[in-house]
């Protein structure tokens, strides 16, 4: 007698697979994507995992929750271009103006001109509800940044190449038109037809306020 045939079993595959070359790399490069889409408060886990293409539980690998996550977004995304400031400043043997027009350049180009330019906005944005993840991202990313052009600039005084200042206003008077350029980037220029572009305003600031600061009416020494 022939068998009776085998009925077909399907076997479910799981939703999600961790691939094995899933990195803590991938993960915070999804969560910045997230964080800035979504905001902090709105952004779930989940999302996270499926943009990065793992499972929830990967994350809990590497980070133990969503300000854990937060951090070493900040910590992996951010905080690497300040060090690369500090070695700029700690090798440069030119003018301290043309190591503080490349410091500014180079945060433009790696922060502001990227997809971390959200995260100043985001950062704003959050910080009445999240004070905590807003002091991390002061003392990491702020008073670093501005501990390293505050040095510069001092530089340039001792140097008889920048005019006297009152410094800690003058490195709050270099970085607010960047912060307020990768503000609008994320915010009011997503929502007009508006032809403004950034990169010349961000060159124009940079050279307007190396002007101001310079000790010569003309400016420094490289525009002399």
């Amino acid at each position: 007698m022939p068998s009776p045939p085998r009925s077909r079993v399907r076997v479910a595959r799981p939703r999600w697979q961790r691939r094995k070359d899933a990195r803590p790399e991938e993960i915070v490069s999804a969560a910045l994507e997230e964080f800035v889409e979504r905001g902090f408060a709105a952004t779930r886990l989940d999302d996270v995992a499926r943009r990065a293409g793992v499972t929830k539980g990967t994350i809990y690998l590497y980070f133990d929750g969503k300000e854990a996550l937060f951090k070493g977004m900040i910590r992996e995304m951010i905080v690497p271009h300040i060090a690369l400031g500090e070695q700029l400043l700690a090798g440069h043997k030119g003018s301290a103006a043309e190591l503080l027009r490349a410091m500014l350049g180079k945060w433009w180009e790696l922060i502001g001109q990227t997809k971390a330019a959200g995260v100043p906005k985001l950062v704003i944005a959050e910080a009445g509800n999240f004070p905590e993840l807003a002091r991390f991202y002061h003392e990491e990313v702020v008073m670093r940044g501005s501990r390293l052009v505050a040095q510069v600039i001092e530089r340039g005084i001792a140097a008889g190449e920048f005019r006297p200042m009152d410094v800690p206003s003058a490195v709050r008077l270099a970085w607010a038109p960047l912060v307020l350029a990768v503000i609008l980037k994320h915010s009011l220029l997503k929502c007009v037809d508006d032809t403004f572009s950034l990169d010349p305003y961000v060159a124009l600031h940079v050279e307007t306020f190396l002007r101001g600061i310079a000790q010569s009416p003309g400016g420094d020494s490289t525009h002399a």
